[in-house]
């Protein structure tokens, strides 16, 4: 049948109305529903207060507002990663860094939008818990002592040089990475001393300038370790001189007035921009004035020690009162400070520095016996069971006790900032047990004295003199036969068994 034009425009236009009235209509028939939610007009918090473990983390938070909110009088120890904003919600994250503080901490952060009232969102954070032990003295020495607990030195890294520069990686070692430090951790060590040579560094005079880009690394290194969880030391390293032209010239200084005022402007120079770039971090961290000052070449101290201990007594002062003065948390951080060479027996011509905070440690290096450990000798076996050294866990024993009764009976905490033994090789089946033993005892006997050890680890594989290779340097990764080695270490500072002793060690000493 034929239709006429204006009959079809008309059909066509009835349904297209008849669609357009269709519109507002649901699939029953009845008005559709709006599905924007309305406005809000106040703002509402999901949880209303947030509480952080004392080691950190994230946590979220719901917000309800009329418009995008904003979070504001944050902390230090708080910053927020913002989320997105739909239908008049958002969750942000709230990212909570570690309480280095035995005291809880809270923190009211201010919720804003506009068109609403501002809402107060509470933070608490849980305190650092202490660490004691009924064995030894409870006090803030002591609790700090047992904190740092088992350590791993990152030696041969940012303080090996070149041509008196320090360049990372020109010892060998691969650069350094976080995955570095998360194996240290999950190894079981507790803390890390990170050697940092400035040499090659250092601007001219009067300013003594430190290059930004080795100063970021270092600090980015750090980070890998305070991200891991570790508590961390950092010294100036090789700057010492021991007859090779670097700047920390103790034999100059002892020899010439002169030269011992331009190194303490150098030292002061140094640590001041040190501190202020680490003056906003916690507690996690220790800084070290030095590693181990010698006259010349000279490793003994053979005369005139008032004297030369006496320019090392000025240094470290020095040193204190530069980090002192940077403010921030600096004013209260522990800081280390060791004698002539490092060596414990030098420790008597040391003055512990004045500090208004009260908080210094004593640092001190343990390689004995030198022809066991690290010499040319490398002997083959040590302790009361074998021929060499028989009376060796006595000179231990006598070694750590001397340190408590002088330093930790006195609220003097002091620390083991390097120790260990060059590996031995795994198929000389009895080298390799006395190995084990002399780090299993030497650690066993820190722990009885409360005095924390830092196991020394250059990054070098195999078996021979100065081979200390456990952890390696770029990857985090157990090196060669060492896992065996880092757990009997572990294990002798962290067992609570309570028939695992320093003498059920010393019965279980291997034989010849």
């Amino acid at each position: 049948m034929y239709m006429k034009r204006s009959h079809r425009w008309i059909i066509l236009s009835w349904a297209l109305v008849s669609s357009l009235c269709c519109c507002g209509k649901s699939d029953d028939g009845g008005e559709e529903k709006n599905t924007t939610p309305a406005a809000p007009t106040a703002i509402t918090l999901t949880p209303a207060s947030l509480d952080a473990a004392a080691e950190g983390g994230a946590l979220t938070v719901t917000i309800k507002a009329p418009a995008r909110p904003k979070i504001s009088n944050l902390p230090s120890w708080i910053t927020v990663t913002d989320g997105t904003f739909k239908d008049f919600q958002i969750t942000m994250t709230l990212n909570i860094v570690r309480n280095d503080a035995y005291e809880t901490r809270s923190a009211d952060l201010t919720v804003t939008a506009s068109g609403a009232a501002d809402v107060t969102l509470r933070v608490t954070q849980a305190a650092r818990e202490a660490i004691t032990d009924p064995s030894l003295p409870d006090n803030a020495a002591v609790r700090r002592q047992l904190e740092l607990g088992i350590g791993w030195n990152m030696g041969n890294q940012l303080d090996a040089f070149a041509n008196n520069v320090a360049n990372e990686t020109c010892w060998g070692n691969k650069a350094a990475t976080q995955a570095t430090f998360d194996g240290v951790k999950a190894a079981g060590f507790m803390s890390v001393r990170i050697p940092v040579t400035w040499m090659g560094h250092i601007g001219e005079a009067p300013d003594y300038l430190i290059e930004e880009a080795w100063m970021e690394r270092v600090a980015e290194v750090v980070g890998y370790a305070k991200t891991a969880g570790l508590n961390v030391i950092l010294n100036t390293h090789h700057d010492e001189d021991h007859n090779e032209g670097h700047w920390q010239n103790l034999k100059g200084a002892v020899d010439n007035e002169d030269t011992n005022t331009q190194v303490k402007q150098e030292i002061a120079a140094v640590w001041t921009q040190i501190a202020n770039r680490f003056k906003d971090e916690g507690d996690y961290l220790m800084l070290e004035s030095f590693n181990e000052l010698i006259y010349g070449g000279d490793w003994s101290i053979n005369g005139n020690a008032e004297k030369k201990c006496g320019v090392i007594n000025e240094w470290n002062q020095v040193f204190v009162d530069a980090v002192r003065a940077t403010g921030g948390n600096n004013a209260t951080r522990w800081l280390g400070v060791p004698g002539y060479a490092a060596n414990p027996g030098y420790l008597k011509y040391l003055t512990v520095p004045n500090d208004p905070a009260g908080k210094i440690m004593v640092a001190f290096h343990c390689y004995d016996p030198y022809d066991y450990t690290i010499g040319d000798k490398q002997l083959a076996n040590w302790g009361h069971s074998g021929n060499a050294y028989p009376r060796g866990e006595e000179e231990i024993k006598e070694l750590f006790n001397g340190l408590y009764k002088t330093y930790v009976a006195n609220s003097i905490p002091i620390y083991m900032g390097e120790f260990g033994c060059s590996f031995r090789s795994k198929s000389d089946t009895t080298r390799w047990n006395f190995f084990l033993y002399y780090l299993e005892y030497v650690t066993k006997a820190a722990r009885v004295f409360g005095i924390p050890a830092f196991l020394w680890d250059n990054g070098a594989e195999g078996s021979g003199k100065e081979r200390h290779g456990y952890i390696n340097h770029g990857t985090g990764a157990y090196m060669g036969s060492s896992k065996e080695a880092v757990e009997v270490i572990v294990k002798a500072w962290t067992s609570t068994d309570a028939s695992y002793t320093l003498q059920s060690v010393y019965d279980s000493a291997p034989s010849l």
